[in-house]
């Protein structure tokens, strides 16, 4: 049996899964927003599984940002009371067990590589595209982190050859860079965009509910959408050219991104031909916790 944990900045999420993926038991529980409180929750999840089910040896834990190689402390986390803290060595010191511990976004692309819509591909990329954008490199069924344990990390490039225009109606983003695929293709970005040019205030929801419903200005901004996130997955592409790219989070809902994302891609990848595969998730809200699980 395998325990999987999804750490998130609301709600901490443990499952079991037997070594076949299926699931046995699943629990959520608030995130407490303090260092302290959320190892106790954590400590708290695993040990009720471990009272009812017995001891289970492989734990993994999902969670945002990554443990530095360098200081093995946690960076780039957006649960802020993570950073520069020595996660894994004060969980493993409080369960007295050994865990994994790994990004939110590769335990999502993980997930799909070993038992969802990227489980017949060697090379998967996972993607985020929500509150935030993220992403993972899965080959061969392996997380590949990189040196820096940045793989993946394409929400943080910069948009392709951006226009005067989309200089104009974009912000700067939360890393302190201008032009971030962030900035472009989460959910607020999309809805700060729109409103921006359209001096509205819109989210992402109603301007595809405007979409629907026939109005130009939401037809014409989800085009540009689709545009901006072919884009920068052209420069995923071609130079990881994966067989399949596996969208998640809340954006990856929109059903006109897979009707147009393939030819839109054709226009910027270097190649004749474009065989890499762009789908939606297969296990939805669960990659993340599966993808500890299987770590």
């Amino acid at each position: 049996m395998k325990i999987g944990i999804d750490l998130g900045g609301s709600k901490t999420e443990a499952i079991l899964i037997d070594n076949k993926g299926k699931e046995i038991f699943r629990k959520r529980i608030k995130t407490e927003n303090n260092y302290q409180g959320t190892i106790e929750g954590i400590e708290l999840l695993i040990k009720g599984i471990e009272s009812n089910f017995g001891v289970v040896k492989s734990i993994g834990i999902g969670m945002p940002g990554v443990v530095s190689n360098d200081t093995s402390l946690v960076k780039n986390a957006n649960s802020i009371w993570l950073n520069n803290k020595p996660l894994k060595k004060d969980l493993e010191t409080s369960l007295n067990k050994e865990i994994n511990l790994e990004n939110d976004a590769n335990c999502f692309a993980l997930s799909e590589a070993v038992d969802g819509a990227g489980k017949n591909y060697h090379v998967v990329f996972g993607v985020i595209i929500g509150t935030g954008v993220g992403g993972g490199v899965v080959i061969n069924k392996k997380v590949i982190q990189g040196c820096n344990n940045i793989g993946g990390e394409w929400g943080h490039i910069s948009l392709p050859n951006r226009t005067k225009d989309e200089k104009k109606y974009s912000n700067k983003c939360y890393c302190g860079h201008e032009g971030c695929m962030e900035t472009y293709v989460s959910g607020p970005g999309f809805s700060s965009i729109f409103n921006s040019k359209y001096n509205e205030n819109f989210d992402s929801y109603q301007i595809i509910e405007g979409f629907n419903k026939g109005d130009n200005r939401c037809i014409e901004s989800l085009k540009a959408y689709v545009d901006h996130l072919a884009r920068g997955l052209s420069i995923i592409v071609n130079t990881l050219d994966p067989n399949i790219i596996v969208l998640g989070g809340g954006m990856s809902n929109i059903n006109y991104i897979y009707d147009n994302i393939s030819d839109q891609l054709k226009k910027y990848v270097f190649s004749d031909t474009m065989h890499t595969i762009v789908v939606k998730n297969f296990h939805g809200d669960s990659g993340g916790v599966r993808g500890a699980a299987w770590l």
